[in-house]
């Protein structure tokens, strides 16, 4: 019996992958790389966290990461079969819960930041050689956030229960996926991450505050996985 099965499973595997990689395979959407522009949408979850310097290396926030949401546009100017300059143009809904050290009280330790990121990246796709119905590849870029939840210009701060973050943040893209080409679209999934390059930390009017004076630079850092359609 356990032949039988091992037998199976070989030549189930083989025919896998005599099916995949065979030259004779039908191509779905064979020329949908070839136009100079194409278009898309794109759908998926991101997970916000925060890279921070202190001063003081024994005082740390404890940052807990939520799940967030993000959609958008796809925009993809063709250079050649193996580079793509694409802008993706969205909106990203994130979540964190920071705890500050040294409070009793739990309305002085807890602050909930939840930001609403207009999210702009201009990004190059480079693809590999397409395998039959799948073409893996890597994308890098640049980005804007533009905070639509930002409390920058708030006169009150942590001393009122106000976290402030700055409204425009700069940030650094990179990541990877794999082109899927199924009979009526082309579906791609990818992950991410998003390196923020630019402090995103309001201080307090106080600059001894004993939430923001230990804290020498608070920069975004996120993980998305999208689903693109095109």
């Amino acid at each position: 019996m356990k032949k039988l099965l091992f037998v199976l499973i070989v030549c189930f595997t083989y025919q896998s992958q005599a099916q995949l990689f065979s030259k004779e395979r039908v191509l779905n959407r064979e020329n949908i790389d070839k136009k100079r522009w194409s278009w898309g949408y794109y759908l998926g979850f991101n997970n916000y966290g925060f890279n921070t310097r202190y001063k003081d290396i024994n005082a740390e926030v404890l940052v807990t990461r939520n799940m967030g949401f993000n959609v958008g546009l796809v925009g993809n100017l063709r250079i050649n079969d193996y580079i793509d300059l694409r802008l993706e143009p969205g909106v990203a809904f994130a979540n964190r819960t920071l705890e500050f050290p040294g409070f009793n009280e739990e309305f002085e330790a807890i602050r909930e930041v939840k930001s609403s990121y207009v999210h702009i990246p201009l990004l190059v796709k480079f693809s590999s050689k397409r395998i039959n119905n799948f073409k893996p590849f890597l994308v890098g870029g640049a980005s804007i956030s533009h905070n639509l939840s930002s409390n920058e210009d708030n006169p009150d701060d942590n001393s009122a229960g106000e976290f402030r973050m700055k409204t425009n943040v700069v940030n650094l893209e990179v990541g990877f996926g794999i082109d899927f080409y199924l009979e009526y679209f082309k579906f791609s999934p990818s992950i991410r991450g998003i390196f923020g390059l630019t402090d995103e930390l309001v201080r307090d009017n106080d600059p001894n505050s004993p939430w923001t004076s230990n804290i020498a630079q608070m920069k975004s850092r996120g993980i998305f996985i999208n689903f693109t359609f095109q």
